[in-house]
């Protein structure tokens, strides 16, 4: 078939990993960045000259913009959360120009599709490289970055920012309700990659995909921008003054549902250090708090009820509330000190609605139902 599978390992020498990442409200592994190919020659004969250079210069562009992405990533400091949202939405951009070019290496009955070998290696080992002579090993690397490149995005837009208005810097309404369709975005780019690209590739071939490009990964990485979506949601939920407890307790309910998915498709997958047992740590925080908001809710519910059982239940739901966003902080506090460090940026939203709500709440319900039911007795 003309396909195979190259690597060069890593042969001991210091790895790309940064010593923090800064500020992290969303996480994602390494960015894979592709590695320049020569379209013209590989496509000699097979392709009209004028098409394979414009595929060759849109692919560059995607090269070159992967390149200055990967390298800021490293060096988190040196740029703004302005500068990143800029930088994003333009490789984003480039990427959706070479995409569908590039969908024509792979149409039905294509004598191009193994053609040309491309490479593509992971930021976090830059010797660690992945090659292919399948164009749709390309697609599928394609997608897999344009959704890393939305959680990017979604990051940038979710780390506070100073509005001139005399406030602290904060993170606005807007910017929330912007992300939730940067979220669905990037799981709708892992599901493609999931349902149309994946099958399209030889199973002995799919055996030796890196493991940003299994398919339990991809699937983790789609549940956990619906998760992380459903928790914007939730946020925008809380500052309405419409949405209701059950609608409230409905969406941390999802958010349990997506992040234990997530914890199940991880663990066989990823390395126990770096940045996978980052990764694990992140999944493992979210999952916690989001079943903190779940059984606060859910107690803030049962409470509603007048019967002395349902007041019980809802003290112990409550409790066990408490119990997670307790377990919660150890798990940000472990996650953000693991290597590469980071920094938590002031909560807001859901977090800073439980964190704020949740201890207050528990420790008064307990109160009050003990001092009603003591003196009915």
């Amino acid at each position: 078939m003309g396909c195979g599978v190259s690597r060069q390992r890593d042969t001991g020498g210091p790895r790309r990993r940064p010593g923090s990442v800064g500020d992290v409200v969303v996480f994602l592994p390494g960015l894979r960045v592709p590695r320049s190919v020569d379209f013209s020659q590989a496509l000699a004969g097979g392709l009209d000259r004028s098409v394979a250079e414009r595929l060759s210069a849109r692919r560059a562009r995607v090269v070159d913009m992967a390149m200055q992405e990967s390298a800021a990533a490293l060096k988190p400091k040196r740029r703004t959360a302005a500068r990143q949202g800029s930088s994003t939405a333009n490789l984003l951009q480039a990427l959706e120009d070479y995409l569908p070019a590039l969908l024509g290496l792979v149409k039905e009955g294509s004598e191009l599709r193994h053609r040309v070998q491309f490479v593509w290696a992971n930021q976090e080992d830059n010797a660690d490289e992945t090659a292919m002579a399948d164009a749709w090993y390309e697609v599928l690397s394609v997608l897999h970055l344009m959704a890393m490149v939305c959680l990017l995005q979604a990051n940038s837009l979710l780390l506070p920012r100073s509005y001139g208005d005399g406030y602290a810097p904060r993170v606005s309404e807007e910017s929330r309700r912007a992300t939730v369709d940067v979220f669905l975005k990037a799981s709708g780019y892992l599901d493609c990659a999931i349902r149309q690209v994946l099958p399209q590739i030889p199973s002995e071939l799919r055996r030796q995909l890196p493991i940003d490009l299994a398919e339990g990964n991809l699937k983790a990485l789609s549940l956990q921008a619906l998760g992380q979506g459903v928790d914007m949601q939730l946020g925008l939920a809380i500052d309405s003054p419409k949405a209701t407890l059950a609608v409230k307790r409905r969406l941390a309910c999802e958010m349990v549902k997506y992040w234990h998915q997530v914890h199940e498709n991880l663990p066989e997958l990823l390395v126990p250090d770096g940045w996978g047992r980052k990764h694990l740590l992140f999944v493992k925080w979210k999952y916690v708090d989001a079943k903190a908001a779940a059984y606060y809710f859910h107690g803030l519910i049962l409470d509603e009820g007048n019967t002395e059982k349902s007041h019980g239940m809802a003290v112990a739901a409550l409790q066990a509330s408490e119990e997670f966003l307790k377990e919660s902080k150890r798990a940000s506090e472990a996650f953000h000190a693991t290597p590469p460090t980071s920094r938590s940026p002031t909560p807001f939203g859901t977090a800073k609605y439980i964190l704020d709500k949740i201890p207050k709440d528990a420790s008064s319900k307990v109160r009050i139902n003990q001092d009603l039911y003591t003196q009915e007795r």
